[in-house]
């Protein structure tokens, strides 16, 4: 549930095709990220599950899936 709507996030900020996203993905090398996507995914998934993400944190994603990790670490 969590990969779905992130995936849905990912591909909003980036134009990028939903499909091409795996939790595999890297955001910098695989999706083609910068910093300001980066912030505005953190942003987006902030919003999407009501959490607030420690900037700490979020400099260590560099694949979707640790953020997949992330949402479900906060949501408990």
């Amino acid at each position: 549930m969590e990969f779905e709507k992130l995936k849905q996030i990912i591909a909003d900020v980036l134009n990028v095709d939903v499909n091409e996203i795996t939790e595999d993905s890297t955001f910098t090398d695989d999706l083609g990220a910068d910093s300001l996507d980066l912030y505005q995914i953190i942003m987006g998934i902030e919003t999407e599950f009501g959490l607030e993400v420690d900037n700490d944190e979020a400099a260590k994603i560099t694949t979707v899936g640790q953020a997949v990790e992330l949402i479900k670490k906060a949501g408990n």
